[in-house]
């Protein structure tokens, strides 16, 4: 897989991470396989904003989302963050890696608390 970096918040990821909120029965996995990071799949049939860019095929999108974005979400991420089985993470940044994973029909979410 190739990487890509965009350095910005994504109204596409917002939205998706409050369907999935609202939706927790379209998450397919939730992984913590590390510390400080939790994967997110769920199948490409749900409708994603502009996912040719956050989500490209069999490539990995890296976004660091921006300070107003963690200022004005940080609810959101942080019940992700539980739902995964994790206890309150003090954290001073989260990037966002995506990707559509065509051959298994999913897409990726990973978040990392930095």
């Amino acid at each position: 897989m190739g990487v890509v970096f965009l350095a910005s918040n994504s109204d596409s990821i917002f939205n998706i991470l409050s369907y999935l909120k609202r939706h927790p029965e379209k998450i397919f996995a939730l992984r913590s396989r590390y510390d400080n990071v939790i994967q997110i799949f769920f199948k490409d049939v749900i409708k994603v904003a502009d996912a040719n860019i956050y989500f490209p095929d069999n490539k990995l999108m890296v976004n660091c989302l921006t300070d107003d974005f963690l200022a004005q979400n940080g609810d959101l991420l942080d019940s992700f963050w539980q739902l995964a089985g994790h206890d309150y993470i003090d954290h001073h940044e989260v990037w966002a890696t995506t990707s559509h994973l065509t051959q298994k029909n999913m897409y990726l979410l990973e978040l990392s608390f930095e």
